[in-house]
């Protein structure tokens, strides 16, 4: 095919049909993410409607509880003094469940069809959250019933980010992954705007709803994705991204005759290990230890999971936090917390642009963190003097602590699970990525159980233990810093910049 036209035709042809799969892989995996971070939001904008003041609502006519009961309209066993607790229990569970879960998931995302394991994840993710809200409608009042299903939940929603960053990865080559894997990965803020304008159209009356239908989207979602998603390339005869095997040196000259011109080409995420998937002689996966030893993972985990500590804490407890302390409704306080999600899809933008032009990913983390520390104290004890300050404080809270949050999970990630060191083995980046993001599960859920704890002493308390945890996931972060400053020294003149980590 390729003798029968001219050099130049036949170019434009293959780059064209391959640029239009590459766009559909990234929508089709932005879709796919957007949908599992939909269904785990409605619980934050619920839970201000499980345990409410009823003393200003009218009861029934038909009510039987006493006009001094101030939790006949909560619902059971949420109307205890010790809701917050066990509310914190319900979010512990799900996250728990889900940073066990991650560790494994990466190891089964290596080895098992990526269509198969996404499209399995999301038929049951859609299925525990609608059960999640048949509770209501079944008249569910026991505890152990909302935990198993969050525990449930949280082990199956691991399929998702392993599994959406290898196929992105199987499909880009090099190129500005920090800018475009930072557009790519607002796909979360975008999924926690959706969950919580969704669950807040139900809160107020028919709260089961708010997890039923994001449920049933995520469940039709996982259809399309078995009927839809292509996992590598050569799978539709297009033409396979550059092996990241190579030298640097080869890598990054274009003069080179031996490199793949289609690959300069692609604006990629670049997420995969290898580029070029070779049948006769795939390298084997890496091990877990092996993954952990790699340059820098160790420290951008623990970066991690303080870093999701915050961002978790902020998903889970925002809307109660303005229910309670600016005295909106559950819908105003559900709609009101996604402007912290806006702010973390320009943060994630703007770490990934920065990153890109300094050639420094710690250091963008670094001085991100540094800026989110204070801001949080400002939005504590200003940001619910007016409407206005808190919507500003919001959007700028929510990129400073989303924005290194975003570069880890994806560029960061990218950048690990490419390291030179594995010479072009492209069964890492799987293993890789569930590492860093399981490692930062923990913190997610360290986040929200330490806030049901401290809450109940004042939500001051819980903004410095946010604070403090973001003071450490900057202080992880020195001794990278410190190396890219010395690489950005050494390399001025030539302008080359800072290459790996």
């Amino acid at each position: 095919m390729r003798s029968s036209l001219a050099p130049g035709i036949w170019f434009i042809r293959t780059f064209s049909r391959d640029s239009w799969y590459r766009g559909f892989i990234l929508l089709l995996t932005f879709l796919i993410y957007t949908c599992y971070h939909m269904s785990r939001k409605p619980i934050s904008v619920v839970k201000s409607r499980l345990h409410q003041n009823c003393s200003g609502i009218i009861q029934p006519p038909n009510a039987t509880h006493s006009p001094n009961d101030t939790t006949w309209c909560s619902w059971p066993p949420f109307d205890q003094d010790n809701y917050k607790e066990l509310l914190g229990a319900v979010d512990n569970a799900f996250l728990v469940a889900y940073a066990i879960g991650m560790f494994i998931s990466g190891i089964f995302g290596e080895r098992l069809p990526l269509r198969y394991y996404l499209s399995a994840g999301m038929l049951l993710s859609g299925l525990f959250t609608s059960l999640f809200g048949l509770g209501y409608f079944w008249d569910i009042h026991v505890l152990w019933y909302f935990v198993l299903i969050q525990i449930c939940n949280g082990l199956v929603q691991t399929t998702g980010w392993p599994s959406v960053v290898t196929c992105v990865g199987n499909w880009f080559g090099k190129g500005r992954r920090g800018l475009i894997m930072g557009i790519w990965n607002s796909h979360t803020s975008v999924g926690n705007i959706l969950g919580s304008l969704i669950a807040g159209i139900w809160v107020s009356e028919r709260w089961g709803l708010s997890f039923v239908v994001p449920g049933v989207i995520t469940a039709a979602m996982g259809i399309v994705t078995f009927f839809f998603l292509i996992e590598y390339p050569e799978d539709v005869d297009c033409t396979t991204p550059q092996h990241h095997g190579e030298s640097e040196e080869k890598q990054d000259s274009p003069e080179d005759p031996g490199n793949n011109p289609y690959c300069h080409q692609e604006s990629s995420l670049e997420a995969a290990a290898g580029c070029s998937k070779e049948p006769s002689a795939q390298p084997a996966a890496i091990s877990f230890w092996g993954a952990l030893m790699i340059p820098g993972v160790i420290e951008f985990s623990l970066c991690l999971l303080f870093a999701k500590l915050v961002s978790y804490t902020f998903l889970y407890w925002l809307p109660l936090y303005i229910f309670n302390v600016a005295h909106f409704s559950a819908k105003e306080a559900g709609d009101l917390s996604t402007l912290f999600d806006v702010g973390g899809i320009t943060g994630g933008i703007l770490a990934g642009l920065i990153s890109d032009y300094t050639n420094g990913r710690a250091t963008t983390c670094c001085v991100m963190l540094i800026l989110a520390a204070p801001m949080l104290f400002l939005y504590n004890h200003f940001g619910q003097s007016g409407i206005a300050s808190s919507i500003v404080m919001l959007i700028i809270c929510g990129a400073l602590v989303n924005g290194p949050y975003a570069l880890i999970t994806t560029a960061v990630s990218a950048d690990l699970g490419t390291h030179q060191s594995l010479k072009g083995n492209s069964k890492a980046l799987s293993t890789v990525t569930a590492i860093i993001d399981g490692t930062g599960s923990i913190g997610a859920a360290l986040g929200p159980l330490l806030a049901g704890l401290i809450s109940p002493t004042g939500w001051n308390n819980v903004f410095y233990m946010l604070i403090s945890a973001d003071i450490l996931a900057c202080l992880l972060l020195c001794r990278l810093v410190y190396k890219e400053i010395l690489a950005c020294k050494s390399h001025l003149s030539s302008g080359t910049g800072y290459k790996e980590i």
